[in-house]
């Protein structure tokens, strides 16, 4: 992630003290997004989990999920991220997210936010969430047809009304693609009048459902457009003393890019940013963030489903985390030397650390290729030819 609000703005976020730390590949245990289930109320045409309206059929049971937690507490994990499919279709959520704070482990959630009706919104409350992210993909029916469900935004704007009504914090999510990046300022100016904590811009990326959206990518000009605009509206927000958090989710360019402007703007900002994003270390897949699916199999990160590490129920998170004797895992968490391309050889790679992986396999089959979400020039990384 790259906090847009931070660099841009110094402002300061909850999940600062996980975001800028030293990268180290025995350092602490990563972020884990559980996608607790696949069982999905909506069919969003990107979904990286392929998720339906039907769970599967090795999906770990509350005894087993409860082992899980356990597991990842003992080894230090300090935030679960509860995903899914749609976690509020599971009945043992908030048993589940309760057994984790009692473990002492930090728990937030990623919803649709259809299904968040007052009552649930204070069971969320209750249980402890430290945020309720909810998705959305647009203004009114062009939301509905990434969701692919007629009153989709209708219902997750609700839900997102009756969290904030509450005092929960709030994230909304989008995944930019070619159907919605104009529609960017009309999302600011949703979470301003709305009052959502929290801004979380995902680049699209090659995985799932997502994998055949290639095509509707945003092409590289009009990725920095998109940034552009980002920026203005954080520091627009910013200026008129509102506090938000914008970040931009699965392309670390993004903060190379503001490095890079920056530079020529305000040198002093510029050498502060610089700094972040050394601590942030760029794409932490497979090093401080890792993903586990419904039925226990350990991946890179949530788009890699693909690709199983092992699995929770055999053996122990921490045991297939730290396990280099797989290929990719451990290319990973020492992946600059294995970069091809302009990855390899961009003047940056520090900052931004290869990108998502992911992209580069999907389009050239290569895990070690160029990230084509790169929309910097050879002139800009410092690539003469």
């Amino acid at each position: 992630m790259i906090s847009i609000s931070r660099l841009l703005c110094g402002t300061s976020s909850p999940g600062d003290s996980l975001r800028y730390q030293d990268r180290n590949e025995s350092g602490p245990p990563p972020v884990v997004v559980w996608n607790c289930t696949r069982q999905c109320n909506l069919h969003c045409i990107h979904c990286y989990a392929s998720a339906n309206n039907q769970r599967s059929p090795g999906e770990m049971d509350t005894e087993a999920a409860k082992a899980f937690i356990s597991e990842l507490a003992d080894y230090g994990v300090k935030v679960i991220l509860f995903s899914g499919g749609e976690p509020l279709q599971r009945q043992d959520l908030i048993e589940l997210v309760n057994f984790a704070r009692e473990q002492g482990t930090r728990v937030a959630l990623s919803t649709n936010g259809t299904l968040i009706t007052e009552a649930v919104a204070e069971k969320l409350g209750k249980a402890g969430f430290a945020e309720i992210g909810i998705s959305l993909d647009g203004i009114g029916v062009n939301n509905d047809r990434f969701r692919g469900k007629t009153g989709a935004y209708d219902a997750a704007l609700q839900g997102i009304r009756n969290c904030v009504a509450l005092g929960l914090r709030v994230s909304l999510r989008l995944t930019i693609t070619r159907f919605n990046y104009e529609a960017i300022p009309d999302i600011f100016h949703l979470i301003e009048e709305e009052g959502i904590d929290r801004i979380c811009l995902y680049h699209l990326a090659y995985s799932g459902r997502g994998g055949s959206l290639q095509k509707e990518d945003i092409t590289h000009a009009q990725t920095r457009a998109v940034v552009d605009t980002i920026c203005q509206h954080t520091v627009d927000l910013h200026k008129r003393g509102f506090s938000k958090e914008v970040l931009t989710v699965s392309n670390h360019t993004d903060g190379v890019y503001l490095y890079l402007k920056l530079k020529e703007q305000d040198p002093e900002r510029a050498s502060k940013v610089l700094e972040l994003l050394r601590m942030n270390g760029g794409n932490n897949t497979g090093i401080k963030i890792g993903a586990v699916d419904d039925v226990g199999n350990v991946h890179p990160d949530q788009f890699w489903w693909h690709y199983t590490l092992g699995n929770v129920q055999q053996r122990k998170f921490r045991d297939i985390w730290m396990d280099t004797s797989d290929p990719l895992l451990k290319g990973l968490k020492n992946r600059q030397p294995l970069l091809k391309g302009r990855c390899g050889r961009c003047q940056y790679l520090e900052l931004c650390n290869g990108n998502l992986r992911v992209r580069g396999e999907a389009v050239y089959g290569d895990v070690w290729a160029d990230d084509p979400a790169c929309y910097l020039t050879n002139e800009e990384i410092g690539i003469s030819s």
